[in-house]
């Protein structure tokens, strides 16, 4: 981005602030529709590390013979158990990547996914373990927070800020009567729990993929966000 463009966002940042207050969404259950439209055509086993609350575990529990959420935040495990409850198909516990195999999995993995996940870990070695652990034809589907580093990625972190409120808005319509829209009032919802800042940039989760995850596809996304999609070659 150039200098002027740079001042002029910051000058827009207030509004836009106060437009993304009123009209909050959650940045990560957006991506949801993308994760289910990639979904691979063997569905036997998903597993969906840093589950959360647990609201793509239920979507993928309608797909998959046995869905397995891991979280290492008690609370978010509750929160998933309960969100899951009645689900036979559905488990949820605090396993670590590499601990996970055949040998733990009721179904082969078709399906891996991470949703504001892979910065929280080391990306090499998750990347190796997650290719590691798919079965043949599997797919890895990952919604990711990178921190910008280039102008491409400037670029899309503007093009982020502008849509932010235009997609907050569009998801709270229509407006409920007498909603006055006040700041922390609006009928969206946000993302429940604190988002961690990423330390790795754009390009070094690209380089990654590229060392683990020969023909993955990596894109920029709106919602200060990129999806990385591959699917394992089968034997």
């Amino acid at each position: 981005m150039t200098e002027r463009a740079i001042r002029i966002l910051d000058r827009a940042t207030p509004a836009l602030d106060r437009l993304n207050d009123r009209f909050p969404w959650s940045h990560n259950d957006h991506f949801h529709p993308w994760i289910r439209a990639n979904l691979p055509a063997r569905r036997r086993g998903a597993i969906d590390l840093g589950c959360g609350q647990g609201e793509l575990l239920a979507q993928l529990a309608e797909e998959f013979r046995h869905v397995h959420g891991t979280d290492t935040s008690a609370q978010m495990r509750a929160d998933a158990r309960a969100r899951c409850a009645g689900l036979d198909n559905v488990a949820v516990d605090d396993a670590q990547l590499p601990d996970l195999g055949p040998e733990t999995e009721a179904q082969p993995v078709d399906l891996v996914t991470m949703v504001a996940a892979l910065h929280h870990v080391d990306v090499d070695e998750t990347l190796a373990e997650v290719a590691r652990l798919l079965s043949p034809g599997g797919r890895l589907l990952v919604v990711g927070l990178a921190l910008s580093a280039t102008p491409r990625d400037y670029l899309w972190e503007g093009i982020s800020a502008v849509t932010n409120p235009v997609i907050g808005i569009a998801k709270n319509l229509p407006p409920r009567r007498g909603d006055l829209r006040r700041p922390g009032s609006a009928g969206g919802q946000s993302d429940p729990f604190p988002v961690t800042d990423p330390t790795t940039t754009f390009d070094q989760v690209a380089e990654a993929a590229r060392r683990h995850l020969p023909g993955a596809d990596f894109r920029h996304r709106v919602g200060f966000r990129y999806t990385l999609a591959w699917t394992k070659p089968a034997r």
